[in-house]
């Protein structure tokens, strides 16, 4: 028998505590879809919270690249981003909306936001050239969050 989750001890996080939660954790899994087939990654991501946006940086090792093939294919995507202290003590907020690549002219406005608090693994900067960057932008149309705190 599954253990009982009483709907009390979850709640929705305010708007606040959102923004919180995706300005402090760097890291979270897109979700792509394309014609049936669903495809997630773990990726560090930047948050802007004024232009309500989120930005990622795929690294492309060769000619062709899973993450480009299935962005290009997505109409809408997902995000999700998790904390997770204890099994009585969690939080996990969902976003959704249109992946859009980054316009050129975006690059530097969107740099300082990924270093406020993208994570990036060490490979990111052993990375070169430059042209195996490619920037793409989540416009946030919906976001949600719950959580549960220890009683």
């Amino acid at each position: 028998m599954p253990p009982d989750f009483p709907e009390s001890n979850r709640v929705e996080m305010t708007d606040s505590e959102i923004d919180r939660l995706l300005r402090d954790h760097g890291v979270g899994v897109l979700s792509f879809a394309d014609d049936g087939v669903a495809y997630g990654i773990p990726i560090s991501f930047g948050y802007d919270s004024e232009r309500e946006r989120l930005y990622f940086v795929f690294l492309r090792p060769g000619e062709t690249s899973k993450k480009s093939e299935f962005a290009e294919k997505t109409a809408r995507a997902s995000f999700t981003v998790w904390e997770a202290p204890s099994r009585y003590e969690w939080r996990s907020v969902v976003v959704d909306g249109e992946l859009h690549p980054l316009a050129d002219d975006e690059w530097e406005r969107v740099t300082d936001i990924l270093e406020d608090n993208a994570w990036f693994p060490s490979l990111f900067s052993e990375t070169s050239p430059m042209q195996d960057l490619l920037g793409w932008e989540l416009r946030i149309d919906h976001r949600s969050g719950l959580q549960r705190r220890q009683p």
